[in-house]
């Protein structure tokens, strides 16, 4: 992996906290100038953790990590200008206005965008004079993302994003990260709504106990997990009729069916089925989801432990 050609660099990182916790176990990944990269992970999978050393927040245990070519905890004055940051929670004084608070942090933003300009990107504009107090959970989201995109910056953190947003206001985060994105700015994020991940990464990877257990676009990752198909048999055709090959598993007359070669399968079981003049009833044939991969290498990767 090379900083000329790529933005975020991980490399064996590490952290360990007081008492011998090892919460990140040696990752390594990178992230290509203007792609939305997502890292997901069940809670306590170390995502936050990996997020805070990229950012800069503290120092490695092990391994190496670079963002924009360089160390962002030894070298944070010269990257921290050229990053955004949304963390979780803000944390801002309640009795500011949302321009109050902007403005504030436009003062320690070097060449901020204009704050009318970021109140706008995020649909704040009405709600200039309202004091942050006053906000709802979404807004104040909406709001931590102003404050991210104030310094115009070159990469862009995003730590759950869209907690709190109704589906309007996610839909409106989508298209702003997608925009951001074709006009360069580099996107790691952390979500745990998976549709999230599913729309938005060009990459991903996924933490378990501190370590990635897979990687790739969100198409290769789902084609990594079996695709299913569904029905529901018609009264006296027993399952034990199916084809043997289609290793169907079966409660009562309700029928699932795993498989990595989805058409083949589909397409003999439809060729038996009008063979043996059976209806299948609820049919339903899909591709693996993310989410199902997701839950599919949560539940494995805990069950090995």
């Amino acid at each position: 992996m090379t900083s000329d050609v790529h933005v975020i660099e991980a490399e064996d990182l590490r952290r360990s906290y007081t008492g011998g916790f090892e919460a990140v176990r040696g990752i390594s990944f990178a992230v290509a100038p203007g792609e939305v990269f997502a890292l997901l992970g069940t809670n306590g999978a170390g995502k936050t953790s990996t997020v805070e050393l990229l950012e800069g927040l503290a120092a490695p245990s092990g391994g190496r990590v670079r963002v924009l070519g360089h160390d962002p905890y030894r070298e944070r004055g010269v990257v921290r200008p050229r990053i955004g940051v949304m963390l979780q929670e803000g944390g801002f004084p309640s009795d500011l206005t949302v321009a109050e608070t902007v403005r504030m942090w436009s003062g320690c933003t070097s060449g901020p965008r204009p704050a009318g300009e970021a109140l706008e990107m995020v649909g704040l504009t009405a709600r200039a004079r309202v004091r942050v107090k006053q906000l709802s959970g979404g807004e104040r989201r909406r709001l931590d993302l102003a404050l991210a995109l104030l310094g115009r910056p070159e990469v862009l953190f995003l730590d759950e994003p869209t907690t709190g947003l109704d589906a309007e206001g996610r839909r409106d985060t989508w298209e702003l990260v997608r925009a951001l994105s074709e006009d360069g700015t580099t996107v790691l994020m952390t979500t745990h709504y998976l549709e999230e991940a599913e729309a938005l990464a060009d990459r991903l990877a996924i933490m378990h106990r501190g370590r990635i257990v897979t990687a790739g676009t969100p198409a290769e990752v789902t084609a990594s997990r079996p695709a299913r198909i569904r029905f529901v048999l018609p009264d006296g055709v027993p399952a034990a009729r199916l084809p043997l090959s289609l290793r169907a598993a079966a409660t009562g007359r309700r029928v699932e069916i795993r498989t990595h070669e989805l058409q083949d399968a589909l397409g003999e079981l439809l060729g038996w089925a009008r063979e043996s003049g059976v209806r299948l009833e609820g049919l339903d044939a899909r591709s693996a989801s993310l989410e199902e991969a997701f839950l599919d290498i949560a539940q494995t990767e805990t069950a090995g432990v």
